[in-house]
């Protein structure tokens, strides 16, 4: 039987703690088109802030303009103001640290792998490796669907730290508000009906959190933590590391640094499902995480996307003869498949929808 061990790839923060050089599978290529420099550049501008209690509530035109600014050049942007408690913040990074902490036998109790070998996307471990000679990523993660909340595999949700469910719980529900107001300032944007955007997430939409841990890595010049791609879904709410920087986002070829935020503001960055949506006129943006030599750092993501069975393509709103559609059509759960076909080769799947 052929050796398939290359499919199971080691816990990144088991390995960080034993190796002096990453093994050779971790480790950028020359043939890689975006390129081998990590440093990054620095921003020319800063992050565009939001004030989203100031949008939902009047529609202020100042914070409108920088919406619009941030979604046309950046395709992300921070949210302040935006009704979620600071000491909820606080608590999800906190739990998500101390699960990450939890030795190593307690976490593979919510193992990603079924019977050890068999790769699915919820749980703990890493992303899938399709090939012997993929480049793998380093990190580790835990991917949980948290909506529809009668499908929460609770089988995957730690116990331990004790207040991981319910915290995530909140958090679940306060975030949900936040996409929901954005969405709807979106809309306004593209000047069609305030709920258009919300609507098109039936009660069978896909939301799954997922917590990152870049351990410390000693070749920080030649590996990632992860490899650059556009999310898959519609939008990303991104509760960021304040202390360790590694987030870099592509535009016009460079590759630029976006700084830690501070006072308890959100990342929201758009995905390629909402790409298609808006006929193209909001981005997803292409980003990668790098590594850091000394330190470890800790994200949480909350990915909103479509129900599995739902076609996804243009929104009838926004086309017209002047602005036909730009991309074919196809159900969201073909999409989701051949989109971790392509992330695997750091590819964007919605260019090959491009009509």
């Amino acid at each position: 039987m052929a050796d398939e061990s290359w499919r199971l790839p080691n816990s990144v923060q088991q390995l960080a703690s034993t190796v002096q050089e990453p093994p050779s599978r971790y480790l950028l290529r020359e043939e890689e088109p975006l390129g081998r420099n990590l440093a990054g550049t620095e921003m020319p501008e800063p992050i565009p802030m939001i004030d989203l209690g100031l949008l939902s509530a009047s529609n202020d035109a100042d914070e409108a303009a920088k919406l619009r600014s941030a979604l046309l050049t950046w395709g992300f942007f921070q949210v302040s103001n935006h009704g979620m408690e600071a000491s909820l913040m606080d608590f999800v990074m906190t739990a998500s640290r101390d699960f990450f902490l939890l030795p190593l036998e307690e976490k593979r109790k919510y193992s990603n792998l079924i019977d050890g070998k068999h790769f699915q996307m919820e749980g703990y471990g890493n992303d899938q490796v399709k090939t012997p000679n993929q480049r793998l990523d380093w990190s580790d993660r835990l991917h949980l669907k948290v909506e529809p909340e009668d499908e929460r595999n609770l089988d995957h949700w730690p116990i331990r730290p004790e207040s991981f469910r319910d915290v995530l719980h909140e958090y679940t529900l306060k975030s949900k508000r936040i996409k929901d107001d954005i969405l709807r300032a979106m809309a306004r944007l593209l000047e069609i009906d305030e709920d258009c955007l919300v609507n098109q997430f039936s009660d069978k939409a896909l939301t799954y959190a997922r917590f990152n841990y870049y351990p410390p890595c000693p070749r920080p010049d030649l590996v990632l933590g992860i490899k650059p791609h556009s999310d898959v879904f519609a939008l990303t709410v991104l509760l960021m590391d304040k202390d360790v920087q590694g987030l870099q986002v592509l535009r016009d070829g460079t590759w630029y640094n976006v700084p830690t935020v501070s006072n308890y503001t959100l990342l929201i960055n758009v995905g390629v499902t909402m790409e298609i949506m808006t006929n193209g006129v909001f981005r997803g943006p292409v980003h990668r995480v790098v590594t850091n030599a000394e330190k470890e750092r800790i994200s949480v993501a909350v990915f909103y996307g479509m129900d599995p069975e739902k076609e996804i393509g243009p929104i009838a709103d926004m086309l017209n003869e002047e602005q036909p559609a730009r991309y074919r059509k196809m159900k969201n759960k073909d999409f989701l498949v051949a989109h971790y076909e392509h992330f695997t080769r750091g590819e964007r799947v919605v260019d090959s929808l491009k009509i």
